[in-house]
């Protein structure tokens, strides 16, 4: 197998129903380009995209939560097919509990991914919490999983097979993209 994560690592995160994540930092650089008409440009990875997708496929629903709003984002995650998303959101918390009670998960259901301190709350109440290799030392401290790659460089992705593989989805998921499955 291609992915290779500590078995205790892997066990934490078994049961994860839900996966929120956030924007700039984790599915972006975290850097926000500007033309000179004043638009917002976002870099978005290919690499995270799917594994977005394959966490639908196995039945795992992706959040966002995130602090911006902006066209550009918007049109991403409507190509995604994300529909659980909450935009210029800077209290995260409240955000992340609705989208909980809407669908009929609970905390101990949850993971989340994030790189600053508007992460911290949401992160500290998930039963997984991860972050990308360069969040915030705050944010670092307290994941149980730090992704090898940074955020907007296939964090997202990382994240994404962690929870694949915990819930025993990866192999299944892998074989199928191969034609070996049906």
């Amino acid at each position: 197998m291609g992915v290779d994560f500590r078995p205790e690592t892997l066990l934490a995160a078994q049961d994860i129903r839900i996966a929120f994540f956030d924007i700039d930092g984790v599915l972006t650089d975290g850097g926000v380009y500007f033309t000179e008409h004043g638009e917002t440009l976002k870099r978005f990875s290919i690499l995270d995209g799917y594994g977005l997708k394959l966490l639908r496929l196995a039945g795992i629903t992706p959040a966002v939560i995130t602090g911006r709003d902006s066209k550009p984002l918007r049109l991403r995650l409507e190509a995604l097919g994300i529909t659980h998303v909450r935009y210029g959101t800077e209290d995260k918390l409240p955000a992340a509990e609705a989208m909980l009670a809407q669908l009929g998960f609970d905390w101990s259901q949850a993971a989340a991914i994030g790189d600053d301190w508007p992460d911290l709350p949401v992160l500290l109440r998930v039963a997984f919490a991860a972050a990308p290799a360069n969040a915030h030392a705050e944010v670092r401290a307290i994941a149980r999983h730090v992704t090898a790659a940074r955020g907007g460089e296939g964090a997202a992705r990382e994240f994404c097979d962690l929870l694949l593989t915990a819930g025993g989805h990866y192999r299944r998921l892998l074989d199928q993209a191969r034609g070996l499955a049906e």
